[in-house]
């Protein structure tokens, strides 16, 4: 197994086994569920209270520049979209080529399946851009982008954030399931 192959499978492994199946069933609810006052989330355009609204279609993303401390508690739907675009859609785009992803003119999901099918998408272009790295590209910062750290170190950091998302996705689903005392359904 190459390099860049072990990288990929480290996240793969985890996808396969941990994320995406936590993932299933997720219904639009869910997706938008605020566990507490003044959540950011994604939001029809024009609704938003939070100082920006990022996104070029009918569904916005709350956002600050610069980021509140402390940060606001997310939704899934927030996190989700923070997924797609910040973790893996600005890289997909820089990195493995096909269309540039940007936060501003990105179309936000307004369901929970629809943003399962962009994560899907994503994170399919992800994984078989790094499986295709030399061991001279994880070597070197990428020629294009903004970071200047070797290939390597930028797939690692990927990989820990959505690890670390995921689980934050699956606490939130845990916690939805039994609000209120109610006991989570049988899956």
């Amino acid at each position: 197994m190459t390099r860049s192959e072990r990288l990929a499978e480290q996240l793969d492994w985890h996808w396969r086994t941990n994320m995406r199946p936590r993932l299933d069933g997720l219904a639009d609810d869910e997706y938008f569920w605020e566990p507490v006052r003044g959540c950011w989330s994604v939001r029809p355009r024009g609704t938003s209270a939070a100082p920006l609204s990022l996104g070029a279609g009918e569904w916005t993303m709350d956002s600050a520049s610069p980021g509140p401390v402390p940060a606001p508690v997310t939704t899934i739907a927030w996190r989700l979209a923070h997924i797609i675009v910040s973790c893996l859609g600005y890289r997909v785009g820089w990195h493995f080529g096909g269309r540039d992803v940007d936060s501003e003119t990105f179309a936000y999901a307004g369901t929970a399946a629809e943003a399962l099918r962009q994560l899907d998408e994503m994170y399919g272009r992800w994984n078989a851009g790094v499986r295709e790295l030399s061991d001279a590209e994880l070597d070197r910062p990428p020629a294009v982008g903004p970071e200047r750290r070797p290939m390597e170190i930028i797939v690692q950091h990927v990989n820990r954030e959505l690890i670390h998302h995921g689980a934050e996705i699956a606490l939130l689903r845990d916690l939805y399931h039994w609000k209120d005392g109610a006991a989570p359904p049988v899956v």
